[in-house]
């Protein structure tokens, strides 16, 4: 047996792990898309590393685009094979996978405007809305902590890292001939007190763990401490400079967590009287999916659903849908608050409430969660003046804020404190993944101090063999 890591390699995106078994047989974990580096992204989407046709089976560890996302192009591309998963998982995924390929859709027919002026042939998107819904056909849902027969020889078992709804670590018992290798693929791991998500649960011993470690080399804020930064940036914004708070956050998961707090704001007499956004057609259906899993919510949440039923709702929140109602934002002039996707504002609709409000500094832009390295968010915290939006500049005149603590990663002491459940010395490789190389070199570092040893970080390619 051997794995090959062939994304998500020194970097936090394109999640693909392959696993050839001494059979041939193939498993694929994850199958992310890669995102934030342009039209560099466009390629390195298109070029596989493997033929699409020869994947046996796909276990997937979550919904994020990061690690779902090219599923319906290796679909369109002839693979057939089952993709086994957790039920809540393949219910994100039937709108997420969607909602991902409308987007490719549209941004293809505007480049192709821009190639036709020059005289260039068009080009046609990865996949579109219809290779989404036919992907679908080939997703199994198995419940947390039930054994499944994948092929003969392996099985899976999900355990739950809290991070997403659906997320799971892939724990997977491999047989070939008399010997058994036990792998566990993380995923992503949450927080041990995420807002509405149970804490990430103990896994089975592993010889064999990729973990992430997009936070390896920083430790996150309290919960407290990141609501009471929350309230007070929201009453500097909206209250004192009467401007409005925008608030870049992936559709799904982040925005749920951000409307928790908002809503016990609001329960709490604390959110002032202002009117709060959220602008994303597929936060609102995400919404919607997190109201079917309620077992997944933590005891917290369990309590404040005794007195209010939808902790995802209040008087003064309203979902947007339709385009033509989110062009109306730009026209308000009251303080508010818009929530919307994508979270590294590289996409989406925050993209036009940046252009509209960055260069007034009664605004504030307030990211809360990660923003690879090239992304616009990214430019935005590392103090850039001005920034490109659609081919215009505009001037950062805006606040830029950051809170960290909404991240739904582990930071090295939660990730150190969730493997504690393993043996280490029956731990024969653990290769990091999900991560840039400075915060996995130190992570190698503190994992180094707690015993663990053979610590990889793989580059796209490398192999380990069994």
């Amino acid at each position: 047996m051997k794995i090959q890591f062939l994304g998500a390699a020194r970097e936090v995106t394109g999640s693909k792990h392959l696993i050839t078994l001494d059979n041939g047989k193939k498993i694929l974990l994850d199958c992310g898309m890669y995102q934030g580096k342009g039209m560099e992204t466009d390629s390195m989407n298109r070029n596989l590393g493997f033929s699409p046709r020869d994947i046996d089976y796909l276990i997937l560890s979550h919904a994020h685009i990061d690690h779902s996302g090219l599923i319906p192009y290796i679909s369109k591309l002839g693979f057939e094979g089952k993709i086994i998963t957790t039920h809540a998982t393949r219910d994100l995924c039937s709108i997420m996978l969607a909602d991902c390929g409308k987007i490719q859709e549209h941004d293809t027919e505007w480049f192709n405007k821009k190639r036709a002026r020059k005289g260039l042939p068009p080009v046609e998107p990865i996949y579109g809305v219809a290779d989404a819904e036919q992907a679908m056909q080939y997703f199994v849902g198995i419940a947390y902590n039930t054994e499944y027969r994948v092929t003969k020889g392996v099985k899976v078992t999900f355990t739950d890292t809290g991070h997403l709804l659906g997320s799971a670590v892939v724990n997977l018992r491999i047989k070939e001939g008399e010997k058994i290798t036990h792998v566990a693929f993380t995923g992503d791991v949450g927080r041990p007190k995420n807002r509405i998500l149970r804490s990430p649960q103990p896994f089975p011993q592993a010889d064999i763990i990729l973990c992430e470690s997009t936070y390896g080399d920083r430790l996150h804020e309290s919960e407290v401490v990141a609501e009471d930064k929350l309230l007070k940036v929201i009453h500097r914004t909206c209250v004192e400079k009467k401007g409005k708070l925008i608030i870049p956050s992936f559709s799904v998961g982040r925005t749920q967590e951000v409307i928790l707090s908002l809503n016990n704001f609001y329960n709490n007499g604390k959110l002032p009287r202002i009117e709060v956004y959220v602008d994303s057609p597929l936060s609102v259906n995400a919404t919607n999916v997190f109201r079917l899993h309620k077992d997944s919510f933590n005891s917290t949440v369990q309590k404040i659903m005794e007195t209010d039923p939808d902790p995802f709702g209040f008087n003064n929140l309203h979902f947007i849908k339709e385009v033509e109602d989110s062009k109306k934002l730009n026209d308000i002039q009251e303080p508010c608050i818009i929530i919307s996707s994508s979270g590294m504002m590289e996409a989406g609709r925050v993209k036009h409430h940046l252009a509209n409000n960055l260069s007034d500094s009664k605004n504030t832009v307030l990211a809360v969660g990660y923003c690879a390295p090239t992304t616009l968010g990214a430019r935005l915290l590392n103090g850039a003046k001005e920034v490109s939006i659609f081919g215009t500049v505009h001037k950062v005149n805006a606040d830029i804020e950051k809170l960290d603590s909404y991240s739904g990663h582990a930071d090295y002491g939660e990730l150190i404190e969730f493997l504690s459940c393993q043996d280490i010395n029956k731990v024969k490789h653990l290769a990091l993944v999900h991560g840039d190389l400075d915060a996995q070199e130190f992570f190698r570092g503190k994992l180094t101090e707690q015993g663990y040893q053979n610590i990889v970080i793989p580059e796209v390619g490398d192999e380990i063999v069994v």
